[in-house]
């Protein structure tokens, strides 16, 4: 345990105090007496009511439960009884002001970074252009395969055609196709989409994305092309979430120095991170921006990097980082909120070698909100922040996670307690699947989850938050977000399906990396989104029934003896690969195997969903103890084998004292009794004793 230290009657662990009062508050100019006086105001306003407000997700939860139980109806006159439905409120428009175009006017992809690690931050923030060529080449969005050995001219010629076909739809020439055309300045259809040079390259804008026509002859490509084109670059993740949640294992001070760290380097401009690739040492900086001479001989300044959102904690998890007179841990929502926007200064007052947010904003995504109360808590957290760092209100900006069933039910109303300050809503369909089974969870055995994506509840879940975020202004000032694409070996697959969020109305969806963020931006210019809005907006809000669908079993389905096996075997495969990663290494978001040894992009909100399912499997008899237990055994030896290549991999097969394999089992038998089913608490402590033992040798 670190020394902790007294500042302003809270105790704060010493490498949490030295960073704060060396790193962060003296080029700052602000006084860290004065800075943690005010923290301390703060906490002794808000954590009460943050604990407050905790009791009243548990108190609801129980209504419910019990209701269930007596076999009484959980429909919306019994919800709207217990106040865990509120009245929609009067028509309103939000307000928010100063927001960047990235969010506001323009549409596109949008990555999610785990803030711990540095090189990932970097190549995420570095997204914002990406070699259309390159994630062609290398992926099987088209069909087929390079062939390994040096460059194969055949894969090569099949990227270039793609690119230039692609290039006529959202550039077309006046009277010839890109094929064929020869170099020099083309003639454009409609020459307003030409923005600048930049050499002999040319700069096009469509749907209000930019494209850059590299053109080099000297370039091996662009030697044999007639146009002298060597590659197309795509504006491509508009904006990133820097996370400090559900992507990160941050259990201590030790953790939350080296997130906080990371974020400061951001805003700082001076992040860099350096490893060996080939034999060679790379070094990874941000991107400057991109300069190009406009038509009027003007120049062109484009951004050269991702617009930064931070995520905080929601408000469930506590750190000891730092802990209140009282001796609690603090909730570390709250210090999220303060040392994220502290930092967040350097950009704010130009001190950084680049600008992240031009508007003058300070961007925070909230996760794990339970309806307008909590986000209303939000709101007056932010204020204090804001009065505590001397900003005028509202600079702090508030993206909304639509991700719990009480929010998803009041969107309206949680949308109007932070009217003049948010900047985002988005769908999260796993953690919103979480919450679905834990909230009824005594309803009955839930549906198997690949069926969880065509059930009643998602359709209306997907098509109300669209509708209620265009109801109120959305289009113009605020994102409206769609949730991952989770494989970012399946580009194909990805090509094929993610135009879908586009067309819902949705100005923004998430990819897993860079080179899906790329493919994923082709389909802004396949689709005008704010056309879409604008045709989206003329229709119906879906009412409630839909949503309060519960996704359980029809009464009298049987599963074979196969049908659950296979479930629960893909349940414990999913939460095995991910844990013991999280628990041995500290990981809190990787590329996992899942039990058909394909690659998916996995944190806590899919863990939360496998071991919810199987807890409610196991409370209605559609599993035993012996079914699960089965099932963690038969897993533990495939996840072995998965990853035996690994050199820092502990095996958990006939391990039992393994801590992984330990917290794998209490996700799903301690589940009932786990917080909204949420997974941290469990984690946190495992992973806790997972470090104390390192640390002990």
């Amino acid at each position: 345990m670190p020394e902790m230290l007294d500042r302003a009657g809270l105790s704060v662990a010493a490498p949490l105090a030295a960073f704060v009062e060396e790193q962060v508050l003296p080029p700052l100019g602000i006084d860290p007496g004065v800075w943690w006086r005010g923290v301390a105001d703060i906490y002794k306003s808000f954590a009460p009511e943050n604990r407050a407000l905790l009791a009243k997700r548990d108190a609801l939860q129980e209504k419910i439960d019990s209701r269930y139980v007596a076999g009484g109806a959980v429909d919306e006159a019994f919800l709207r009884d217990i106040g865990y439905l509120v009245p929609e409120p009067a028509s309103f428009t939000i307000g928010t002001a100063n927001v960047d175009a990235e969010i506001a006017t323009m549409a596109g992809p949008q990555l999610v970074v785990p803030v711990l690690n540095a090189r990932f931050v970097l190549n995420a923030a570095n997204a914002r252009w990406g070699s259309l060529y390159d994630a062609l080449y290398g992926t099987d969005a088209l069909p087929g395969m390079a062939v390994p050995g040096g460059y194969d001219a055949v894969r090569g010629a099949q990227v270039i055609d793609y690119a230039k076909a692609f290039l006529d739809q959202a550039v077309p020439l006046a009277g010839e196709k890109w094929a064929d055309c020869r170099g020099g300045m083309p003639e454009l259809r409609d020459p307003s989409q030409l923005v600048g040079r930049k050499g002999d390259s040319f700069l096009f804008r469509h749907n209000g994305l930019h494209i850059e026509v590299v053109v080099d002859r000297e370039s091996a490509i662009g030697r044999s092309d007639l146009a002298g084109i060597s590659d197309v670059l795509l504006e491509s993740a508009l904006t990133t979430i820097v996370d400090l949640e559900d992507s990160v294992a941050a259990v201590d001070a030790e953790d939350k120095v080296a997130a906080y760290a990371n974020w400061l380097g951001l805003m700082r401009g001076d992040l860099e991170e350096s490893f060996d690739k080939g034999g060679r040492t790379i070094t990874r900086r941000l991107n400057p921006d991109r300069v190009y001479q406009g038509l009027d001989g003007d120049t062109v300044t484009l951004p050269g990097r991702s617009l930064l959102f931070v995520r905080n904690v929601g408000h469930l998890m506590t750190t000891p980082a730092l802990r209140l007179a009282d001796g609690n841990e603090a909730p570390e929502g709250i210090l999220d909120a303060i040392m994220t926007s502290t930092i967040a200064l350097y950009d704010l007052r130009g001190l950084g070698t680049y600008r992240n947010s031009r508007a003058g904003s300070v961007y925070i995504v909230k996760p794990k909100m339970h309806g307008p109360e909590e986000v209303g808590f939000t709101n007056r957290l932010f204020d204090a922040v804001e009065n505590l760092l001397g900003l005028a209100r509202h600079t702090i900006k508030v993206g909304v996670m639509d991700e719990e069933r009480r929010t998803s039910a009041n969107l309206a109303a949680c949308i109007e307690t932070v009217k003049d300050r948010i900047v985002f809503i988005n769908t999260g369909f796993l953690d919103r699947t979480g919450d679905e089974m834990h909230t009824a969870m005594r309803a009955g055995p839930m549906i198997p989850k690949a069926e969880m994506k065509s059930s009643a509840w998602i359709k209306a879940y997907e098509d109300r938050n669209v509708r209620i975020g265009l109801a109120h202004g959305f289009s113009g000032r605020a994102q409206i977000g769609k949730g991952m694409w989770a494989a970012p070996d399946r580009m194909a697959d990805m090509m094929d399906q993610k135009i879908a969020h586009p067309r819902s109305g949705a100005n923004t969806a998430w990819v897993p990396s860079p080179t899906a963020a790329t493919l994923h931006a082709i389909h802004y210019h396949q689709v005008d989104v704010f056309e879409r809005q604008e045709e989206i907006a003329r229709e119906a809000i879906p009412g409630l029934p839909g949503l309060l669908t519960v996704p359980v079993a029809q009464e009298g389905r049987n599963w074979t003896p196969d049908e659950a096996r296979d479930e629960l075997d893909n349940n414990a495969q999913g939460i095995l690969g991910y844990v013991v990663r999280w628990i041995d290494q500290g990981v809190g978001c990787s590329k996992v195997p899942d039990i058909h040894d394909i690659g998916l992009m996995e944190d806590r909100a899919t863990l939360r969903i496998s071991s919810q399912h199987m807890a409610n499997w196991l409370l209605h008899g559609v599993a035993t103890e012996a079914d699960i237990e089965g099932a963690f055994a038969r897993m533990a030896a495939k996840v072995d084998v998965q990853n035996a290549d690994d050199p820092l991999y502990r095996p958990m097969s006939g391990h039992p004292e393994s801590l992984a394999w330990q917290a794998a089992r209490a996700l799903v038998f301690e589940g009932l009794t786990q917080p909204n089913g949420y997974t941290e608490p469990l984690l946190h402590a495992y992973r806790a004793r997972a470090k104390a033992a390192e640390k002990a040798g």
